[in-house]
């Protein structure tokens, strides 16, 4: 029970993919992990475990073996810290009616419908103004309280809703942040000022997010199920924290590589589809005084495995899935292949 309930606490906490990375590397501390720099030199020791951030929402923890040696491999697993939400837009206000709405941006694929009628919060990063001008300073919030909502149309207003309408993001899932008659253009940064305990015009800039205030946990007549937000791709990253934080074999390099923007295509400077991997570890193979070619037999013999949620048969909608190869829950693992080899996945099951 223990364990359950860290896994639910962190799925409660890790409200953007900052916390995610933020409340990871609480748990490699608690570990005796050490943080390293990638801007400075490295004194990597055999038996030693170190975690590198990367612009504090992607994060790579590794644990060098302390009997590696010249058959040693890289063994490797990745998952994503990203998770489908909506984005505070700049200059967000809009006042219409004595209502203050937010304009925002949805990231990722969303089911739209889904955020309807619920408490909402904001997660995310603030950059403040400092004493150097291109060092601002950077602090995270979380407001943790309800703090908007997306209300649906009444029936009587939309006789169609049950017929799959078309939802407009850009219109129809605007978050309320409250009633206001006054005069004034800068409601949320007064807000977040009063948050952070700053001066409005210290703040320079932010990247927040909406986020679901539902807390995790147990659902079923024996709790059979896990009902949760952000289970995507979150449990993939508690599993391998948890993992790389274990017994691990003393021959080999353990990895984890936690990226963020999976969720719109990975093609950023801390996604899967950077250069950053490669250049860990031409570091990491640096410090240990190995060449990169050294690096290059190495993984020849190695394995990664990226880590994710699968779609499990979803007994409302049969004809959505393969008639022989629908993922179970409860099963165990489910192992992913593609004919036009996009991948090979290793992961877990939900129903959504």
């Amino acid at each position: 029970m223990h364990k359950i309930k860290e896994f639910f606490d962190f799925l409660d906490t890790s409200t953007s993919p900052f916390f995610v990375v933020k409340n990871s590397c609480e748990m490699l501390d608690k570990a005796g992990f050490q943080c390293l720099s990638f801007e400075e030199p490295w004194n990597i020791q055999k038996g030693g475990s170190y975690y590198v951030k990367l612009y504090d929402t992607s994060l790579f923890a590794f644990q060098v073996g302390k009997n590696i040696g010249e058959d040693m491999m890289l063994r490797m697993a990745a998952a994503h810290t990203d998770f489908p939400s909506f984005r505070v837009k700049p200059n967000p206000e809009m006042k219409e009616k004595g209502y203050l709405r937010l304009n925002t941006e949805s990231y990722g694929g969303m089911i739209l419908s889904s955020w309807f009628d619920r408490t909402l919060s904001i997660s995310g990063k603030v950059s403040l103004k400092s004493e150097q001008l291109f060092k601002p300073k950077e602090v995270m919030v979380d407001f943790k309280k309800p703090l908007l909502v997306i209300p649906n149309l009444a029936i009587h207003l939309n006789r169609d809703a049950n017929l799959g309408v078309e939802i407009n993001k850009q219109k129809d899932v605007l978050p309320l942040l409250g009633m206001s008659d006054e005069k004034v253009h800068n409601y949320f940064t007064d807000l977040l000022a009063e948050e952070l305990n700053v001066p409005t015009e210290d703040i320079l800039n932010y990247d927040l997010f909406l986020y679901n205030l539902d807390k995790a946990g147990y659902a079923g007549m024996k709790e059979d199920f896990i009902c949760s937000p952000r289970l995507d791709d979150l449990s993939s990253v508690f599993a391998l924290i948890k993992g790389m934080t274990g017994d691990v074999c003393d021959k080999d390099i353990h990895m984890i590589c936690l990226f963020d923007n999976e969720e719109i295509g990975n093609c950023t400077k801390q996604g899967s589809e950077s250069q950053f991997t490669t250049m860990l570890l031409e570091k990491l193979f640096n410090a240990l005084k190995k060449t990169r070619i050294n690096l290059y037999e190495v993984m020849q013999r190695s394995t990664i495995l990226s880590v994710d949620v699968a779609q499990a048969y979803h007994p409302n909608f049969a004809a959505k899935y393969d008639p022989t190869n629908a993922a179970e829950l409860n099963k165990g693992f489910a192992f992913k292949i593609d004919t036009a080899q996009r991948y090979a996945f290793i992961m877990k099951t939900s129903l959504c």
